[in-house]
């Protein structure tokens, strides 16, 4: 991995500034996506604490998707639009990937946004409430992106004209991704240490996401033949609520 490969991965999942020199392409995107969620993760959860605390759970649960929401331009949660907009109609390929790549959003797209955040806020302002809350809440954020690099890996079909697919397509080896998820998993350990209970119920919800958002890369390699930008950030946002609902369900 060329180690631009972080500044590349921030240029385009966050409004972070880096060096022009040091994002000159997006070949660093996918590989470095699981560090990017660790730091947004974190940020998104310092506000929600002390959302929390200075005022509410509900409050701080609004302020971590917002800002979570503004660290990301938005991106994925366009793209979970879009996709639904693609996925949800009855449609034919070609047909699909045009209404994807339009502007707009139509009315499955707004549907599937409105449900998807209203619930990420249900469900962080429950965890903010019960002990390791937090940690929820920061691993639902990093392993959203530990969905987005999956993405990466070769063999991945990309669906027809997509260019952010070609760019990244097999930018990603399978020891590189274990190795993330490994460090993943470790630093939930760590969170965890005073309760191993914990540990599996969080590890149980962040492999529920990754299992949602699988699903839905499946779904869309059989309707659209292949991933795009789009279904890359429906594949995060997927992740990271289901990941949200089963800890919340699961510690709560």
């Amino acid at each position: 991995m060329r180690w631009t490969g972080p500044w590349e991965s921030a240029a385009l999942l966050t409004i972070a500034r880096v060096p022009a020199r040091a994002a000159t392409s997006t070949r660093g995107v996918l590989p470095w996506a699981p560090l990017v969620g660790l730091v947004l993760g974190g940020i998104a959860t310092g506000v929600a604490v002390l959302g929390e605390r200075w005022i509410s759970p509900l409050v701080g649960a609004v302020l971590a998707v917002a800002v979570l929401a503004w660290l990301t331009r938005g991106l994925h949660l366009d793209g979970l639009a879009d996709t639904a907009d693609g996925l949800g109609p009855l449609r034919g390929r070609e047909r699909a990937l045009e209404v994807m790549r339009q502007s707009d959003i139509g009315p499955f797209g707004v549907v599937t946004l409105v449900l998807t955040l209203l619930l990420q806020v249900a469900c962080v302002a429950s965890l903010l409430t019960v002990d390791d809350g937090w940690l929820a809440v920061w691993s639902a954020v990093a392993v959203a992106r530990l969905a987005l690099a999956r993405t990466g890996l070769p063999g991945v079909e990309m669906a027809k004209g997509s260019s952010l697919g070609r760019s990244v397509a097999g930018t990603v080896t399978a020891p590189w991704l274990a190795g993330c998820t490994l460090v993943l998993a470790g630093l939930l350990a760590a969170g965890t240490a005073r309760d191993p209970g914990a540990l599996w119920r969080l590890l149980t919800a962040s492999s529920t996401g990754l299992l949602a958002a699988e699903l839905l890369h499946r779904r869309a390699r059989a309707r659209l033949g292949g991933v795009t930008g789009d279904v890359m950030g429906a594949m995060a946002e997927t992740a990271t609520t289901v990941g949200l609902l089963v800890a919340a369900a699961l510690l709560s």
